[in-house]
């Protein structure tokens, strides 16, 4: 099991980071990314210590640890740049917070994700098709998550994926250790989101592929 988006204490999670690489590998998983949240505020205090912390983790050897962000509820017109930024001072993953149902995150954040230099659009809610279009030509993938409130529209994410052939993602968004879902409940969600067997084996292989990439 792979999840590329986590948080830890040093944003809105349960845990030191140690911690929770030690509870997801208790859960079954093999790679995490830890993607807290930030915003102008807080990004030059969070990198460089979750660069930190994943290093040690990774030299015990248990599972493999990758540093990455969230941008959070940042003005669309700043999210470019302070992607770059993140890239420049290391992080490997680049997520931004998108525009789910449950939260009032600024319109317009998910198509200024899409035109900037990232990784992953999570949980982007009711994507329309110029966004999804948009992920597709660009190769960012479109998250479907496991955690409560922000799955509500994953049936409609899978379905703009599907219609314009946009790469998808699972995560977890674990917050806690009890957000780390096992397999089989994972592909229950995604059953239940509109994917077949065949589409969901291709879900998880864009994982591994994403993994693979971050390692050369």
């Amino acid at each position: 099991m792979i999840d590329l988006h986590t948080h830890s204490i040093f944003s809105d999670g349960d845990l030191v980071p140690a911690e929770l690489s030690q509870r997801a590998y208790a859960a079954g998983y093999k790679i995490l990314a830890i993607t807290d949240h930030v915003d102008h505020s807080n990004i030059d205090f969070i990198i460089p210590r979750i660069i930190k912390v994943c290093s040690k983790i990774n030299q015990a050897g248990k599972i493999k640890v990758f540093s990455g962000v969230e941008i959070t509820h940042v003005a669309p017109s700043q999210i470019a740049d302070l992607a770059d930024e993140a890239r420049k001072m290391g992080a490997k993953i680049i997520v931004v917070h998108g525009e789910t149902i449950v939260e009032p995150v600024p319109a317009g954040t998910n198509l200024a994700a899409l035109k900037s230099s990232i990784d992953i659009l999570a949980h982007p809610g009711l994507l329309t098709e110029e966004e999804s279009r948009l992920a597709a030509d660009r190769g960012i993938y479109l998250e479907i998550t496991t955690r409560r409130g922000h799955s509500f529209s994953n049936g409609h994410v899978v379905q703009m994926a599907k219609k314009f052939k946009a790469r998808l993602i699972l995560n977890n968004d674990a917050h806690s250790p009890a957000d780390f879902v096992d397999l089989e409940r994972a592909k229950l969600i995604a059953r239940g989101a509109g994917l077949n067997d065949k589409e969901m084996a291709v879900m998880f292989e864009n994982s591994r592929r994403m993994v693979k990439k971050l390692q050369v």
